[in-house]
């Protein structure tokens, strides 16, 4: 068995926006088991920052968040850091991206790409 499928109460929320991104993620990378890999590593201007990638398949000790048919990945590390959280995509002219909202994170930075706690 890989990973550990979460059913109830997920420990982070997908917006309906993050869904439909990871779902065109699926399509773009030709992987329609892939999902989002969320990681918590040391860096960036507040001493963590979150590191989002797609990836095929979960590893052995991932928590598996998954919201319709879509999944996220996360580490049993990364997770203590974004319990309760939710994942969200947003679009602009400018481009777009992934955006975790952490409830708890005591401070970010301005790009909210790090965080402490």
């Amino acid at each position: 068995m890989q990973g550990q499928e979460i059913v109830a109460p997920p420990p982070l929320g997908l917006s309906p926006a993050a869904v439909d991104r990871i779902r065109f993620l699926r399509t773009q990378f030709e992987r329609p088991q892939g999902g989002l890999r969320l990681r918590i590593i040391a860096g960036g201007c507040s001493g963590m920052q979150y590191r989002i990638d797609f990836a095929e398949t979960p590893r052995p000790s991932d928590v598996i968040v998954a919201a319709d048919d879509v999944k996220v990945f996360i580490d049993p590390k990364s997770l203590t850091y974004v319990k309760g959280s939710s994942l969200d995509y947003w679009e602009d002219l400018l481009g777009g991206g992934f955006k975790v909202v952490n409830p708890n994170a005591k401070s970010a930075c301005s790009c909210g790409v790090s965080f402490s706690v």
